[in-house]
């Protein structure tokens, strides 16, 4: 008798058993993953067309004010309207879903404006490629929302921001090849052609995000107290001046080297090594988390960026921005990743989703008005290297002492160094109040000279409306 050699197929591998369903299972994560892939190769798309119509073809005086307007455009909607509506579609059931396809829609929409408009380089394509950004930045805060909702604990909430940061840098290579190769062949218009595609294949992907409701009810007073404690305000405002700085210095790079006689392609080495520095931090961050503290991670995170500026002051050239520009794209990675650790740890009450979309805002306009600065104030490299030594040493000591006094008040440690951090708090905010009042003193006799009439000595007073109960 002969036996058949031949492997059969394992029965624990087959869709019929209940092993090999949960196999072909996709997971609501998955669907947000693959909604927010296909929106990163879509804008990285939009900005290989952009960068050599919009950017590189002007000179870069004349790039300044387009750029310009984007950013001060970009900022508004997010400063005075976010703060309006986002209560609003936190309780909306599948509301921030809805602002991820709606914002899908309208980009892929704009483009498709684009095709026709980019060749004239006329208000209207400003408008337009206005329009795609500020849907880019309110896609942003609706995803950093809807993350908490398609996990099931806080731990996949960590490592599910820390997939979807390693994605979005995958996905800008994948969407960069294929529109580098059509703008070469054929000019950015069929770039733009394919973004338009993909824009809307991720609206219709984001149809399979489930429905869920962000928060069902307004922030309590428990929650509001625990995002008022000093951990998370300390730390926001590190991760703030954190964003802010990679704002900064994207725009201080892109107008640097985009001098007379610089080649492109040092920009694109250093861009390179911003994104693959990025890409680092997010997959060795998860890791990191194990072994450090967060408090510690966000602070060698300001630290790496202050040995960076120094090393890119002293070496200066393409070298000097490569290193600053990875050190910072490491750093931006694993200060989020930290940040986003702290947030879940010291507000386990507070509505996740809620918080997330709050602080993602405010990091979005630090951002801006980051970037803002090296467009409107010409400046050399080396000054803005300045710049970030200075913030980012800031940052960095006042996110220390504030640690250091913030242990020292609850009896958790009480060293010298936490005596002396109280000090400097104390001390500081002496001389800020004072500073204040002066500001204050100067504005009002400003105004009295200004407007004399109304500080006249001999003036009745007003007299107050008594409240009838």
């Amino acid at each position: 008798m002969i036996e058949n050699t031949e492997e059969q197929p394992s029965a624990a591998f087959t869709p019929q058993t209940a092993a090999g369903a949960r196999a072909f299972l996709v997971t609501p994560f998955g669907r947000l993953a693959r909604t927010h892939a296909a929106s990163t190769a879509a804008d990285a798309m939009v900005a290989t067309a952009l960068a050599d119509s919009l950017f590189f073809s002007l000179p870069a005086g004349d790039a300044r004010a387009p750029v310009l307007k984007y950013l001060l455009f970009t900022m508004m909607p997010f400063a005075v309207v976010s703060p309006l509506i986002g209560p609003l579609i936190d309780r909306l059931r599948g509301g921030h879903r809805y602002v991820m396809i709606t914002t899908a829609v309208i980009r892929s929409v704009l483009c498709f404006f684009m095709i026709e408009s980019i060749q004239t380089g006329s208000t209207i394509f400003f408008l337009e490629a206005l329009g795609v950004l500020m849907m880019q930045k309110g896609y942003q805060i609706a995803r950093s929302a809807l993350v908490p909702t398609v996990v099931r604990s806080d731990e996949e909430l960590v490592e599910a921001n820390s997939k979807l940061t390693l994605l979005s840098g995958l996905m800008g290579f994948v969407g960069v090849i294929p529109a580098g190769i059509l703008l070469k062949a054929f000019g950015p218009r069929w770039s733009l052609g394919l973004a338009m595609v993909t824009f809307f294949l991720a609206a219709i992907v984001g149809f399979r995000i489930p429905r869920t409701r962000v928060a069902s009810a307004p922030a309590d007073r428990t929650e509001r107290v625990e995002l008022r404690g000093s951990g998370i305000i300390m730390a926001g405002s590190a991760m703030g001046l954190l964003r802010g700085i990679v704002g900064f210095l994207t725009l201080l790079l892109a107008f640097d080297f985009r001098g007379e006689g610089v080649p492109k392609w040092q920009f694109g080495v250093v861009a390179a090594a911003s994104v693959l520095s990025g890409l680092i931090g997010a997959a060795v961050a998860p890791r990191l988390r194990r072994v450090l503290k967060e408090e510690n991670l966000l602070t060698a995170s300001l630290a790496l960026t202050v040995v960076a500026a120094v090393a890119a002051i002293v070496l200066g050239g393409v070298v000097g921005a490569a290193i600053l520009a990875s050190a910072v794209g490491l750093a931006g990675s694993i200060g989020k990743l930290s940040f986003d650790s702290i947030l879940q740890r010291d507000a386990p009450d507070a509505n996740r989703g809620r918080s997330f979309a709050r602080f993602e805002t405010r990091f979005q306009v630090t951002w801006v008005v980051g970037a803002f600065l090296p467009v409107a104030i010409k400046m050399p490299a080396y000054a803005g290297y300045v710049i970030v030594l200075v913030v980012a040493g800031t940052a960095m000591f006042s996110y220390v002492v504030g640690r250091l006094a913030a242990s020292h008040r609850t009896g958790s440690r009480v060293t010298p160094a936490t005596i002396a951090a109280v000090e400097i708090e104390q001390r500081f905010a002496e001389v800020s109040g004072e500073v204040r009042g002066r500001l204050f003193k100067g504005a009002h006799a400003a105004m009295r000279r200004i407007r004399p009439e109304h500080y006249r000595v001999d003036r009745p007073p007003r007299r107050r409306r008594r409240r009838v109960h």
